[in-house]
């Protein structure tokens, strides 16, 4: 599959430039970063969260775990992690487990974690397990435009 056609419609809109870093196939964000041979903290990962009303993606540093809690209390919301199978309806061009953390393409309300805002270089899941896309800060925070910034993970 490579590169999911939400997000690559998404990229084209938005006139982002990007390499595709292949690897071999993973099941996590520390096995992916290993894989690829990037930095976890240069990953994005995308954890889908939800209340009541709706869903909401958490964009954080692969190397990082959400604070629900905090979360819950800054947005005073009652955030519980979304299961597999509201991922597979709400992702539906992306393999389990390997959700794009571009909540802004799928119409989901994101939440980018500060930690991601400074970096020169940002990797992040394609919609498979084989592959990263790769493209500058800059034009990561493009991607992302608009959406609320807050400090929402803790590192191990």
């Amino acid at each position: 599959m490579a590169v999911a056609e939400t997000i690559q419609r998404f990229l084209e809109q938005l006139s982002i430039e990007y390499d595709l870093v292949s690897h071999p196939h993973t099941g996590s964000s520390h096995e992916t970063a290993e894989a690829a041979h990037v930095s976890e903290d240069h990953i994005a990962k995308a954890v889908i969260v939800k209340d009541t009303a709706s869903y909401a993606m958490v964009v954080v540093p692969a190397s990082n775990w959400v604070e629900v809690e905090h979360l819950r209390k800054e947005l005073n919301r009652d955030f519980h992690l979304a299961t597999e199978e509201e991922l597979a309806k709400l992702f539906s061009d992306c393999e389990a487990g390997a959700v794009p953390p571009l909540g802004p393409a799928y119409g989901v309300e994101t939440f980018l974690d500060e930690a991601l805002t400074s970096l020169a270089n940002v990797y992040f899941e394609a919609g498979d397990h084989e592959h990263l896309v790769h493209t500058t800060g800059d034009d990561f925070r493009k991607l992302l435009g608009g959406v609320r910034h807050g400090y929402y993970s803790h590192g191990d």
